[in-house]
């Protein structure tokens, strides 16, 4: 008989040791779910900036791995070569992607290396847009009103900052609803 069985039964260290490694699966299990679960929301919202999943799977990939080959990008992502080579194509053409030649040795073919922009770049493209629908929804009662939308006020002013300079280029959300709001008292 050993110290670690009393009659049969499991000593405390031992039913101690075996709750702290099923606490820790458990743990393990859920930090994997909200990692994933974070990633998807992350795709989703990327997807919505760049009218695609699969655009926002490479760009994610990018971000991840800069100065990758279309076939990198496909072998990491899962996706076709041909969709990757077109979407790539796509995003350099709207700025959203770099590319240079690799260098390489020898004689062969120099593939292009692939770098996605900063995300505040990429929302900084966005803005202007996304400002102006906003805009359209506050002046929806001034227009159905049957006047005319020269007099539309600009109420929305969205601005993005550079994260590590802290500098913003134009007014802030929260102080163009200020104004808005002093304007209507």
């Amino acid at each position: 008989m050993t110290t670690d069985d009393v009659d049969g039964e499991e000593s405390p260290t031992k039913r101690t040791r075996e709750e702290l490694r099923r606490t820790k699966a458990r743990l393990g299990e859920g930090a994997d779910k909200a990692v994933q679960e974070f990633d998807d929301n992350v795709v989703d919202l990327l997807s919505w900036l760049l009218d695609t999943e699969t655009r926002a799977r490479i760009y994610v990939y990018l971000r991840d791995n800069p100065q990758s080959t279309s076939d990198e990008v496909a072998d990491g992502t899962g996706l076709y070569p041909s969709t990757v080579r077109e979407a790539l194509a796509e995003l350099h053409d709207e700025g959203t992607v770099e590319r240079d030649k690799r260098e390489a040795s020898g004689a062969g073919n120099n593939p292009y290396e692939y770098e996605a922009i900063a995300p505040s770049e990429l929302v900084r493209g966005v803005v202007g847009d996304v400002q102006r629908e906003l805009n359209a929804v506050f002046n929806l009662d001034r227009r159905l009103g049957g006047e005319s939308p020269e007099g539309d006020a600009d109420p929305v002013q969205i601005s993005v900052g550079d994260a590590a300079s802290g500098t913003d280029d134009e007014s802030t959300t929260e102080e163009a609803a200020d104004e808005s709001d002093s304007d209507d008292r």
